[in-house]
């Protein structure tokens, strides 16, 4: 942490990233997971599965926090996952948030 007062984040902006996560991702409640971890970052954005056996989504919220659930998609995911590489694209700058909350896609 660091720093006092609620401001809303004007310092950092907020930025839109784009994920793919390969490896041993599906059936071991990696969206389950993921799905938590953004929200105890309060960031927002969808997960869900692809049909190639991957988990695909997208996290939207303030820059550092939108970076520490990038390194937990890279290094930690769920208890059971086995993650060989996650790759990010499409990062931008946004001036407002375009999700509601953090979603698990069917």
């Amino acid at each position: 942490g660091g720093g006092g007062g609620a401001a809303m984040a004007d310092g950092e902006g907020l930025v839109s990233v784009d994920y793919e996560v390969f490896g041993k991702v599906q059936g071991v409640f990696f969206r389950k997971y993921t799905q938590g971890e953004a929200k105890r970052l309060g960031l927002v954005g969808w997960v869900q599965n692809t049909s190639h056996g991957t988990v695909q989504g997208q996290i939207q919220g303030p820059a550092a926090r939108v970076q520490e659930l990038q390194e937990w998609l890279r290094k930690i995911g769920s208890p059971q996952s086995r993650i060989s590489r996650a790759e990010f694209s499409n990062e931008k700058k946004i001036k407002a948030l375009e999700h509601k909350e953090f979603q698990i896609l069917k």
